[in-house]
């Protein structure tokens, strides 16, 4: 996994799993690199096989730091197996989904 600032944005690229091995280390570092003027979080899911309910609860845990700060989180370019749990889940509401 890759972390890369952009103004105030923070890429994060390179994830293929997001489950309950990988989950809390991801939330950290994630929150770990934010920094005072990121407002945005933008993460690449175009390697992402699998996200479970623990990967999902650590998306709702860096979209929770962003409404404190006014922002929001991006996911871009989900697969097709991501985008259809966000869907079950209706977590599809919850996040803006984009394609780059």
């Amino acid at each position: 996994m890759t972390l890369v600032s952009q103004g105030n944005t923070l890429r994060v690229e390179g994830l293929t799993e997001l489950n309950a091995s990988n989950a809390a280390s991801f939330r950290d570092q994630v929150r770990a690199a934010l920094q005072g003027g990121h407002t945005q979080v933008d993460l690449d899911l175009n390697q992402t096989r699998f996200v479970d309910s623990s990967g999902l609860g650590a998306l709702i845990a860096i979209h929770k730091t962003l409404c404190g700060r006014q922002g929001i989180v991006r996911l871009i370019n989900p697969t097709s197996q991501v985008l259809q749990i966000l869907e079950l889940t209706r977590m599809h509401r919850i996040f803006e989904i984009a394609k780059s």
